[in-house]
């Protein structure tokens, strides 16, 4: 994809408050919104990475062995400050607030990324430094999603589709949760996906109980739930899908968990459109399991925001969000049902809001009996 990084770094020059002057300096370490703003994508490790945004421009402060990847962008005439594994990162960082001219200032910081080591490290060379968390301005702009970012997320959810197919002509009783997943994550990759946006979630039996529990070694057993929450990594951009499925013939109560939260799936996409309250899309879900008699199992929200990262907090799909669904925005609907000691159902699905409504990007079948 052609990102106009430029644009990008004047608009969060814009929201996280350098342009009004509310903050003297911006200052991302490695994670999504680097990658979104910037472009370049670092490992956040035991070896800190800045990017330092002031009135002067752009400056990084990096491992020396990092620099390839800058000379690769002259585009954001960059300054570096580098370190070695031999000299420490400390004088770098010292290095970068004297070269800036940084002391005593303001620093507007994504809270929700950057870590105590960093925060710890400036502080110690100044402690009149302060700081504000601008994190939210930051997801509120990633929240609308362009032509290319779009599209990246259709073509992730292709693969996570394609690749369930293949998984599914092979499932069988006595294969363990770790064996479905490794499949799965082999099709994903094996259909050109760059990676997974998460690992797979296989959850059999009452297992699948716990909404968010893990994969184990447990072996799938005829006649009850199999759970798989996925999703494929492409250009950056995740998707996210889980189907709920049973390997033999499902009880009467299962089959009436299932069709309830089928129902809640379809009502909550339903809701989802432009000007509608974030809210209304939980309600909705949530109102059908509540009148099937299940609402103290539905213990989670119904969705959550999806893009670089496959769990984004804008927007957030809960029951007291009034923040309004704008077009541009991706996120899930995967209202579930959890019953201990017999197993749980999540049906999820990737929805895009438009100019006009709202595009389920997800298609994969919603049925609950393999074979």
């Amino acid at each position: 994809m052609q990102m106009d990084y430029q644009a990008r770094i004047e608009r969060l020059r814009a929201a996280g408050g350098l342009t009004s002057g509310a903050v003297d300096a911006i200052i991302l370490v490695p994670g999504a919104n680097l990658e979104y703003f910037i472009g370049l994508n670092f490992h956040l490790s035991e070896r800190p990475v800045l990017a330092v945004l002031t009135g002067d421009g752009l400056s990084l402060v990096l491992p020396h062995f990092e620099m390839p990847k800058l000379i690769e962008r002259p585009d954001l005439e960059a300054r570096p400050f580098t370190w070695s594994d031999e000299q420490g990162y400390e004088g770098a960082f010292a290095a970068a607030l004297e070269g800036l001219g940084l002391k005593g200032a303001r620093l507007g910081i994504d809270g929700m990324t950057m870590r105590v080591t960093e925060w710890t490290a400036l502080h110690a060379l100044d402690s009149s430094l302060t700081v504000t968390g601008i994190e939210r301005a930051l997801i509120a702009i990633r929240a609308i999603k362009g032509v290319d970012e779009i599209a990246a997320m259709r073509r992730a959810v292709e693969i996570s589709e394609s690749a369930m197919d293949r998984l599914l002509g092979e499932v069988k009783v006595g294969m363990t949760e770790a064996q479905i997943a490794a499949r799965l994550t082999q099709h994903m990759i094996d259909l050109g996906a760059e990676g997974v946006a998460f690992s797979a979630l296989i959850q059999t039996g009452a297992n699948s109980s716990n909404p968010h529990g893990s994969t184990t070694d447990r072996a799938l057993q005829a006649d009850e739930f199999l759970l798989i929450d996925w999703g494929a990594k492409f250009g950056g951009y995740c998707s996210d899908l889980t189907r709920t499925f049973c390997v033999g013939q499902p009880s009467a109560e299962m089959q009436r968990i299932y069709d309830t939260v089928l129902a809640a799936n379809e009502a909550g996409k339903a809701a989802a459109a432009p000007g509608v309250p974030m809210k209304a899309v939980d309600i909705a879900a949530r109102t059908v399991i509540d009148a099937a008699g299940y609402g103290q199992y539905f213990t989670h929200r119904t969705g959550h925001g999806l893009g670089m990262d496959g769990h984004e907090p804008i927007p957030q799909i809960a029951g007291n969000v009034e923040d309004l669904l704008l077009p541009g925005m991706v996120f899930t609907v995967e209202p579930g049902i959890y019953v201990p000691g017999l197993g749980g159902v999540r049906i999820e699905d990737d929805v895009l809001i438009t100019d006009t409504g709202a595009d389920v990007l997800t298609t994969y079948p919603r049925k609950l009996k393999l074979g």
